[in-house]
């Protein structure tokens, strides 16, 4: 008689489908929040990979891991694995903020957030991924020319500064780079391009935003740029494309007809609202296309 064929092992379940079983078995508000920051990530990152690891944790990833989704009896907790080394302007890490790594939202029944915000994070995130995925020797001709060597505290390869402290970033749309170029200004340029950004993003909600030339860049889709930001060696540049019709005018003139920059140095008190009403009216003339 032929011998009986042995029963196949289950395939087991995607980790997609875990995470599915377990917003559905959570009771109340928790299911449901846990539903929408997975939503989130994955607008941010269509590129993001959904795992289940730790016997019961939803993770998500992109060239490393970007956040986990724990639930708890009060609480969904979205813990960033690097997110020490992210910019969180708008202040969403409330929890593991005594780490050298982890940072966490803990978010409870009713509780709202900056979805805009969230997604920058998660963005970021996948940016500094990618920043760190290849080891040395294994990147092309063209990504070699965008790092340097040496290596910072935590291993990572550091984005290279090109003449005047300005950090080299590979061209790309979106958030993500513009947030990679500001971590990367050196000493006191960092964190006044943190307050610029976040200047232009309350000022003008919806920008688009991108990294050109070494240079990032303001503007909406299919309407070009109103403002681009340089870093060099004693001072920040805002350049103005269409300065001269501004008012007040900025102070330094350009080679461009019609451009016209602002600088500040470390020591500069910021004036904000002079600024914003630059970026304001900036926002409403006809922007340069490239």
């Amino acid at each position: 008689m032929p011998a009986k064929k042995s029963a196949q092992p289950a395939k087991p379940e995607s980790p997609s489908k875990l995470i599915d079983a377990r917003i559905k078995e959570l009771p109340g508000w928790r299911g449901e929040v846990l539903s929408r920051m997975r939503r989130l990530i994955q607008q941010a990152d269509p590129e993001v990979i959904e795992e289940w690891k730790w016997r019961g944790v939803p993770v998500w990833s992109h060239d490393g891991m970007i956040c986990t989704g724990e639930t708890y009896q009060n609480v969904v907790k979205l813990t960033f694995a690097k997110g020490a080394s992210l910019q969180d302007p708008a202040g969403l890490f409330n929890a593991s903020l005594e780490g050298n790594a982890r940072r966490a939202i803990d978010l409870h029944e009713g509780d709202e957030i900056d979805e805009r915000a969230f997604q920058s994070l998660v963005r970021a995130a996948a940016a500094l991924n990618a920043s760190k995925a290849k080891p040395e020797g294994t990147a092309s001709k063209g990504e070699r020319s965008t790092a340097i060597r040496g290596k910072g505290p935590s291993g990572a390869v550091k984005p290279k500064l090109l003449s005047g402290g300005n950090p080299q970033i590979a061209k790309a749309d979106g958030d993500a780079p513009v947030q990679a170029y500001i971590a990367a200004m050196p000493g006191w340029k960092s964190d006044l391009g943190r307050r610029l950004d976040a200047l232009v993003v309350r000022t003008v909600p919806g920008v688009r935003k991108a990294v050109k030339w070494n240079s990032p860049f303001y503007g909406f889709e299919g309407q070009g740029f109103f403002l681009g930001l340089h870093c060099f060696t004693k001072y920040i540049k805002l350049a103005f494309f269409r300065g001269t019709s501004l008012r007040p005018v900025p102070p330094i003139e350009s080679k461009q007809k019609e451009a016209r920059y602002f600088h500040i140095h470390e020591d500069d008190p910021l004036d904000e609202e002079l600024v914003a009403s630059w970026i304001r009216q900036a926002s409403e003339l006809p922007g340069w296309i490239p």
